[in-house]
């Protein structure tokens, strides 16, 4: 490709560096997405800058975070003069989202390098200022175990923590030839949806910790992995049964809204446990 050998770049498997290049799986991608003049939009790795121009030309207010120096050079060179872009050179798994992107609501709407896909939904959907939602494109497996139903081998740690804040849908499948080079998967173009479902900030931590923990041994009962998390005098298997869970459950048969009801539970018995 000619901009890539002008640039001297050879893209890097490592980064999960595959270009989107076709034009009219770009334009379904951006109507999937319902982009709109004037949003706050974040684009992660935004590359030879495809996604980048036709987000700009539509009037959203752009930041952009690249990790590949030349890439950002690129950028700023075919796009720095445009008002409503900031470009940000750095690693997009360790941005604080909450003092780049600050309280106003914003979106996220990106071809997400494979390589950082997973630790970078974990912080940015972690921030006290998550996105409204979130319009990427992602390795179909991965895009399976976000959207995945309890009891199914996809399920599991990730597919718990993304819902507890997003609720996820794979809005159309992608081939490998639309993309330089082509990677070795399908993608899925994915929207995370805001939508959260505790409410509470002490509860969603103690639900990830107790998913965490079941899902660290996913073949054991889950009341024996939880249990350690608690206090020796609080009855982990009676808030199973609260629960409506048997107490030889194994993570992957537990829902999300049965992880939410044993944190509730589990809270519960610890605070009278402390009183």
């Amino acid at each position: 490709m000619e901009t890539l050998e002008r640039l001297n770049i050879h893209p890097s498997r490592k980064l999960g560096q595959n270009f989107l290049m076709d034009a009219n799986m770009l334009a379904a991608l951006v109507q999937d997405a319902g982009a709109q003049p004037g949003q706050r939009v974040l684009e992660i790795g935004p590359g030879l800058g495809m996604l980048t121009g036709t987000l700009l030309d539509m009037g959203c207010d752009l930041t952009a975070v690249e990790l590949d120096h030349r890439l950002a050079q690129y950028i700023a060179e075919t796009y720095g003069s445009r008002p409503n872009l900031r470009l940000v050179q750095g690693d997009a798994c360790r941005q604080d989202y909450d003092a780049l992107m600050g309280t106003e609501p914003y979106r996220c709407i990106a071809n997400l390098p494979y390589s950082c896909s997973t630790p970078f939904l974990s912080r940015i959907c972690a921030s006290a200022n998550p996105p409204t939602d979130l319009c990427v494109l992602l390795q179909k497996e991965m895009a399976d175990r976000l959207t995945a139903a309890h009891g199914t081998k996809e399920y599991g740690l990730p597919t718990v923590k993304l819902a507890l804040r997003y609720r996820a849908r794979i809005l159309r499948m992608v081939p490998p030839n639309v993309f330089f080079p082509p990677p070795e998967v399908t993608s899925a173009f994915t929207k995370l949806e805001f939508n959260d479902l505790c409410g509470d900030e002490k509860l969603r931590q103690a639900v990830e910790a107790i998913a965490t923990a079941a899902f660290s041994q996913r073949r054991k009962k889950a009341v024996t992995l939880v249990a350690p998390l608690f206090p020796e005098n609080a009855d982990v298997p009676l808030a199973f049964r609260r629960a409506g869970l048997a107490e030889d459950i194994r993570a992957d048969a537990i829902s999300v809204a049965a992880y939410i009801a044993l944190g509730r539970e589990l809270l519960a018995a610890q605070t009278l446990n402390d009183n």
